[in-house]
């Protein structure tokens, strides 16, 4: 294959490595934000974690394959965004380093106020990159200053405009959502009771602040009058997706609702890339400066090798993963055998 379409197809991997993050790190971000409001009840806090217990460290693998493949495919769009967004994303890995932490330090104690104190660090470390991710995502589509030599030229206080701050907020609430979600199709008995009432209160806010976001996109960026590729009713399929959310939810449908919440998630990611493409990064100030996967991509040795060793070993790492969910399927309640 010529470099160019190896270059497409390596946009095309990172694409759908994100997708799956979002998607899957998604819901655990989610219950992460709702652990401390679910209950004060010990049992039934350590029941909500466990429904996570088996995955969320897996589901953090997608992004470390995003990163790496990053790095290796496109070194110039990986050195530009880890240099431009390096506060945030360090306030990110603290936030991911405090949320593992939490999790494995909880159970050490019995005291009250030990596990309330890192239920609120599990909190903490799951809202902060949730409104983060967000705020990286409308900043790459909108634009940040990279000068000609492909060198980000701002500061950090740059990235938190209003709309990068409204992507934020309308991620966080998603994923809030869809941790919710998640949650009704994970517990059992009156845990169950209490999720899906938090996931019926949670559509609303998701979703209008998700058509918020989607009308200021259009404002704000040339996402749609500029469009890479052609996204067809993909959008509209996410629009759906989340407006049927609530129906489902009130017909006891979990399951379909996880599903369209994952959609949605996953459709709207894909629109993004979709609208960007051939881009990677968008220069705000001049637009021969924007980083593409032509000029910000290794070489074509590289990329063939690359491309090889992924298809040894990513189907391996998805059966795994599949084979994971499957395993840990059932419903977690309070008379269930808890570890956190």
């Amino acid at each position: 294959m010529d470099l160019e379409i190896l270059q497409i197809i390596w946009f095309v991997l990172i694409t759908v490595l994100f997708t799956g993050f979002f998607f899957l790190e998604g819901f655990d971000y989610g219950v992460g934000i709702l652990l401390p409001f679910i209950s004060k009840d010990d049992r039934e806090r350590r029941a909500v974690i466990n429904t996570i217990g088996p995955f969320w460290d897996g589901n953090e693998v997608w992004l470390v394959t995003a990163g790496g493949a990053m790095f290796a495919a496109f070194p110039n769009w990986y050195a530009t965004l880890f240099s431009g967004f390096y506060l945030a994303l360090i306030l990110m890995l603290v936030a991911l380093i405090l949320r593992g932490v939490a999790f494995e330090f909880r159970s050490k104690s019995d005291n009250p106020s030990w596990r309330n104190m890192w239920d609120w660090a599990i909190f903490a470390g799951s809202a902060i990159p949730s409104l983060l991710w967000g705020v990286a995502l409308a900043n790459i589509i909108r634009g940040v200053p990279i000068d000609e030599n492909m060198n980000y030229a701002g500061g950090f206080f740059n990235l938190l405009n209003p709309y990068a701050l409204a992507c934020g907020i309308a991620s966080l609430s998603i994923f809030t959502l869809h941790g919710a979600v998640f949650l009704t199709l994970k517990t059992k008995g009156g845990l169950q009771e209490k999720t899906m009432s938090i996931a019926k209160k949670a559509w609303a806010p998701a979703t209008l602040l998700s058509l918020v976001f989607s009308v200021y996109t259009f404002i704000e960026t040339d996402l749609f009058a500029r469009l890479g590729v052609n996204p067809g009713i993909v959008p509209v399929f996410s629009v759906i997706a989340l407006a049927s959310v609530i129906f489902l939810l009130k017909n006891n449908a979990s399951g379909w609702a996880f599903i369209m919440t994952g959609i949605a998630i996953a459709f709207s990611t894909i629109t993004i890339f979709l609208g960007l493409f051939p881009r990677v990064m968008v220069s705000s100030l001049n637009p021969e400066w924007d980083l593409t996967i032509y000029n910000a991509s290794s070489s074509e040795y590289t990329l063939g090798i690359m491309s090889i060793i992924a298809l040894m070993f990513v189907p391996v790492v998805l059966v795994y993963q599949a084979w994971t969910y499957w395993i840990f399927r059932q419903r977690i309640g309070t008379d269930s055998e808890l570890e956190y």
